[in-house]
């Protein structure tokens, strides 16, 4: 059906899709952590109920395709792999310990990166160094016998369970918690006074329904030679590092552009806002701490099956049954590490 390289149309969506997301996190200056850092020291939860707005708007629009029949929900990692708790926990305790560690997720420095923060760009380096040495290299034999991933023989979300065991739709579960999610994040006042911010999260919703709906059309149409996903941005990271220098590693893919597009995204938001400037790591603690922050994050979101955006957005947004333990694994370890962070900033 398709004249183009599969390839090069997956890519290119990618990229379509990592601009529009890269660019509304800047804008609206969406960041996992600094959500999570607002409204556990700074009484301020505007970021963490715009969550709300954000996973709601993707599961009400991507649920929505897949009943017109332009999203195989069912048919993302996400649903194909079958749920291993232990590997939520571990997985994303490890990924934001070492977010809290870093100062960020992998989505967030790019997005940084995209910005002129040059150390940003070292933990988007170390963090794909440590996913694939996790997801192919020589820590991959320990991670398969800790952590298999076993091919799921049943559905692997909540709606989808729901529908293969009434036979009714899964916009019955997923139509009211999306609804549900909005109403949590705009029943906050501040965030309700905040008109621009809550447009920007609506974005970034779109985009992160977008990529399923955009891989599925692919798959349809090129006889099943694209996969379907959602934005993550673990091992993508090394893969997009090993295409631009051999390109190897699966080739372009819809992974090797989104990466590249958030990056170009952000880039395109902090010139229009007149904010992008070099920035560097002076403190030799810091950048220690950032390091092994990094290698963390790429560890864990391999072990987890997907970082922050990952799971806590993309998953989210399929309404899988890993995304909700990912997600708060997430926060225990981001909580628990900056903890650690702020005692030693008193006692310094």
């Amino acid at each position: 059906m398709w004249d183009v390289s599969p390839s090069i149309l997956a890519g290119v969506a990618g990229a379509i899709g990592g601009i529009s997301l890269g660019y509304a996190a800047r804008m609206g200056d969406f960041c996992t952590l600094n959500a999570i850092e607002s409204a556990a020291y700074g009484g301020d939860q505007r970021r963490a109920r715009l969550w709300g707005v954000v996973l709601g708007v993707a599961i009400l629009v991507l649920f929505a395709a897949e009943a017109m029949g332009f999203a195989l929900i069912s048919q993302s990692p996400y649903h194909l792999i079958a749920f291993d708790p232990l590997a939520a926990i571990f997985g994303g305790l490890m990924f934001g310990y070492g977010m809290a560690l870093a100062g960020n997720c992998g989505f967030g420095a790019l997005v940084r990166l995209g910005g002129g923060d040059l150390r940003s760009f070292l933990i988007v380096m170390m963090m794909a160094v440590a996913g694939f040495i996790t997801l192919a290299g020589p820590l991959s034999p320990l991670r398969v016998a800790l952590f298999p991933q076993i091919e799921a023989d049943s559905p692997q979300g909540f709606a989808h369970a729901f529908a293969a065991m009434t036979g009714l739709s899964p916009l019955l579960v997923a139509v009211p918690v999306g609804l549900l999610l909005i109403g949590v994040g705009l029943a906050h006042p501040h965030l309700r006074q905040s008109p621009r911010t809550i447009a920007w999260g609506v974005v970034v919703g779109v985009s992160l329904a977008y990529a399923f709906i955009a891989t599925s059309v692919l798959r349809m149409g090129t006889l099943e030679a694209i996969p379907v996903e959602g934005f993550t941005f673990t091992a993508p990271l090394g893969r997009t590092i090993l295409y631009l220098m051999t390109s190897s590693a699966g080739g372009l893919n819809f992974a090797v552009g989104s990466v590249v597009g958030v990056v170009a995204g952000a880039a395109l938001a902090a010139a229009w806002r007149k904010r992008f400037r070099w920035e560097a790591c002076e403190d030799p603690r810091e950048l220690g701490r950032q390091v092994a922050g990094a290698c963390l994050m790429g560890v864990g979101g391999v072990i987890a099956v997907g970082c922050s955006v990952g799971q806590g957005a993309s998953a989210m947004a399929t309404l899988a049954f890993s995304a909700p333990l990912v997600f708060i694994s997430i926060v225990a370890g981001a909580m628990f590490g900056l903890r650690q962070l702020l005692r030693g900033f008193q006692s310094a």
